[in-house]
């Protein structure tokens, strides 16, 4: 009897934790941040999926929107598309050009970045068993660290997209091998630039994350076509959620969150360029465009790489809608 005392006042004390803990991170507001810099993140292969020139695409975007951080990709299976035959000339013009327009870049390096199906592996490498694609992977970063290091261009490296959460047709990333890579770049890299390692921002805490990386990056979506339910679903949580968790990162490995993948475009059941057209506008169109950037503001998060850009440009040039595109005119100019 005295032993079932005990466990009921324990997990009586648990609940009573359970619902202080959510109080926490559902109750309140964040300060918001007084200087915040809005940025991208550009995908050449997605304006190639969108019928899109990439290369006027992203000049439209640093010269019309005048963008002043842009996260840019580094692709294994356009940089080495035969065995040991590296071509740079995509990635190269990227950076000149964002340097010429002195806007700062993130470089995200890796098997696994940014855009679908995350983990880009070349025709050749497929086939390779796990221990050899991790070889190749980080012979890449080594080619890649020794071309940028020297660059006043790149200000980060972003080594891998989301490691710790399953997501997009990928290998698992073993967290020895992250550490590999992580210690590869740090080796490389002259000038020591900060690490970032990216994390889900509504389904994890981020500890992993940032007890490996120097700056802890997020995604925050707000309306997604969700698979496990098939059908559309918001996310519920609030601005202080983000900056709570946030601000345990930042009490226990005194490390800096910020938002490095803000939605910005839709998510449909199937890929943006497969979607029909009136099917954009249940996750995204100008008004949830508005309410994402008040959303994000109320965070508390001073950085913002917004998720899209791509598909703003192809509205506006494919389809005579550019309203979307001129509402992030104002949002770079006024930052």
């Amino acid at each position: 009897m005295r032993i079932r005392k005990i466990i009921k006042k324990l997990l009586l004390a648990l609940g009573i934790l359970a619902i202080v803990f959510l109080g926490y991170l559902f109750i309140g507001e964040a300060p918001q941040a007084e200087d915040i810099t809005w940025g991208i993140s550009f995908s050449q292969k997605q304006a190639e999926l969108l019928g899109l020139s990439w290369q006027d695409n992203y000049l439209a975007l640093l010269d019309d929107l005048q963008i002043p951080a842009i996260k840019i990709i580094a692709y294994w299976d356009l940089i080495e598309p035969e065995t040991g035959k590296y071509i740079f000339n995509d990635l190269d013009f990227q950076i000149e050009e964002a340097g010429l327009r002195e806007a700062k870049v993130i470089l995200a390096i890796g098997r696994k970045v940014p855009r679908w199906p995350e983990c880009h592996i070349p025709e050749w490498a497929r086939d390779l068993n796990q221990k050899e694609q991790e070889e190749r992977i980080l012979r890449l970063i080594e080619k890649i660290v020794f071309r940028y290091r020297d660059s006043d261009v790149v200000w980060a490296w972003q080594v891998e997209n989301e490691p710790f959460f399953r997501f997009g047709i990928c290998p698992d990333i073993s967290e020895d091998f992250l550490k590999d890579e992580i210690r590869l770049v740090r080796f490389l890299d002259s000038r020591d630039r900060p690490i970032i390692i990216s994390d889900s921002g509504s389904n994890r805490f981020w500890f992993k994350t940032a007890r490996l990386g120097d700056k802890v990056s997020i995604s925050l979506y707000r309306k997604v076509w969700f698979r496990e339910v098939d059908s559309y679903i918001k996310y519920p949580f609030p601005p202080v959620f983000y900056w709570r968790k946030a601000q345990i990162i930042k009490m226990v490995f005194d490390k800096e969150v910020f938002c490095g993948e803000l939605q910005a475009e839709p998510w449909g059941p199937v890929l943006t360029h497969e979607l029909p057209l009136e099917e954009h506008q249940k996750t995204m169109d100008l008004e949830q465009f508005r309410k994402n950037i008040k959303f994000a503001k109320e965070t508390g998060f001073n950085e913002f790489y917004l998720w899209g850009a791509e598909w703003w440009y192809w509205l506006k040039e494919k389809h005579d809608q550019p309203e979307i595109w001129e509402e992030a005119k104002k949002l770079f100019k006024a930052s």
